[in-house]
């Protein structure tokens, strides 16, 4: 086989590939269509639920065991001692969870002098 009929052959496939891949499309764009309904009511749900309920990371005791202990270790014991007698206890563990932010936001603050 000659390389121009070689040539001519990929050509006509690429050619019928590309029809088809434009059938789907079409095919795909009258399936939007008849959802769209469908699809803007969903989005719109979504959008509700997102305003209902603010998606509020809990924040562990764990992480922040991490962040105090990185800090003990850069030399800032005494400070990261302070934050957490400063919240009414002696030890990390008897901290109340709510109070786990502000002690990441005091963590944060720190600076080794």
């Amino acid at each position: 086989m000659s390389k121009i009929k070689l040539l001519v052959d990929v050509a006509e496939d690429m050619h019928s590939l590309a029809d088809s891949i434009q059938a789907v499309c079409d095919a795909m764009l009258g399936d939007e269509l008849l959802d769209d309904n469908k699809q803007t009511t969903a989005i719109k749900d979504k959008e509700v639920k997102k305003k209902e309920k603010p998606t509020v990371k809990e924040i562990k005791l764990e992480d922040v065991r991490a962040v105090l202990a990185e800090k003990s270790q850069a030399g800032m014991t005494a400070k990261v001692r302070e934050i957490i007698q400063k919240h009414g206890a002696e030890k990390l563990s008897e901290i109340e969870p709510k109070y786990y932010a502000d002690i990441l936001k005091e963590a944060e603050g720190l600076i080794n002098e």
